[in-house]
């Protein structure tokens, strides 16, 4: 049930939509541009994975001028009590302070943002346009600072996983005979296994091994295959991988039970060592929120690894 002081499902779309039109002002967004739009829209509370292929038709095609008037309308439609506002105006903050950083210049913005929104003027949108522009920078000059970036991974997948699957069957070292998409879900899978099995610095053979089954099962693949796998992950554990862009790409191309099933192997793959620590519950928890699974959810999983 949703919180009584919680934006509508409705007022979440219509600001993401707003949001992006604003992305599309000049008509024009690079590949990482999206990308980053799409990272910062996942912070907005309430978004599910159906609610994604409304956003894509607004994300993948420009939106011009009218039609953008048209979205800031029905927004303003939708906020016009205080409260709602106030909801609408926590909704960006939130968005906007994901990367830790709001600069003075966003803060006067904001304040713009909220006059414009109390009036019945459209400049909301030059307001906007430099929040999100500034937001957007942030999160594209973090990517390009992280070591091993790839810049040749297929379309706007930021994964240090596959691509190194890929490298290793263009040399002939493995031949995974899997559809693409499930090669992605792999990488990405693999990647957060990793992720939880070095928390604290150190992949265990026992974490190493879950993964391995794991893998194996999960994608009908030999042990040899799976090994590879597990190697490949584990090597880039290390690194400064973007883990947030690998739940979020998760989510988005998995089901909400494949999702919940994840859980149950990153939890397996935390205690194989003979150990839950706290530090890997809380890695967990962290991709639970971002897989937007329920605490139930959550704490079921984790008890159900604690029992076996």
């Amino acid at each position: 049930m949703r919180s009584k002081n919680a934006p509508s499902k409705k007022m979440i779309m219509t600001l993401a939509k707003v949001i992006i039109a604003v992305a599309w002002a000049d008509g024009e967004m690079t590949f990482e541009e999206v990308n980053c739009l799409k990272d910062l829209l996942f912070h907005l509370h309430g978004l599910e994975a159906r609610d994604w292929a409304s956003l894509d038709i607004y994300i993948e095609n420009p939106v011009g001028p009218d039609e953008r008037e048209r979205l800031l309308h029905d927004l303003k439609n939708m906020i016009r009590t205080s409260e709602e506002k106030q909801l609408a105006r926590e909704a960006l903050d939130q968005m906007l302070h994901a990367d830790g950083v709001v600069t003075e210049r966003e803060q006067v913005v904001a304040k713009e943002i909220e006059e414009a929104i109390e009036s019945t003027t459209t400049g909301v949108f030059s307001g906007v346009s430099k929040l999100i522009a500034g937001a957007m920078d942030r999160r594209s000059r973090a990517l390009a600072r992280a070591p091993n970036r790839e810049r040749d991974i297929e379309e706007y997948l930021r994964n240090k996983v596959l691509y190194g699957l890929r490298q290793r069957i263009h040399q002939g070292d493995i031949n995974l005979d899997i559809p693409e998409e499930d090669l992605r879900k792999l990488s990405l899978a693999g990647g957060l296994m990793a992720r939880v099995a070095h928390v604290d610095r150190h992949t265990s053979e026992g974490e190493f091994e879950a993964m391995v089954e794991a893998i194996s099962q999960g994608w009908n693949l030999t042990p040899r295959e799976a090994a590879y796998v597990a190697e490949i992950a584990v090597s880039g554990a290390s690194a400064e991988v973007d883990n947030f862009r690998l739940t979020r790409e998760f989510f988005t191309c998995t089901t909400p039970e494949e999702r919940l099933q994840l859980i149950h192997v990153l939890f397996s793959v935390a205690s194989a060592d003979g150990d839950l620590s706290f530090a890997e519950t809380e890695e967990i928890r962290t991709i639970a929120i971002g897989f937007k699974l329920t605490h139930r959810q959550f704490i079921n999983a984790k008890l159900k690894v604690l029992k076996s």
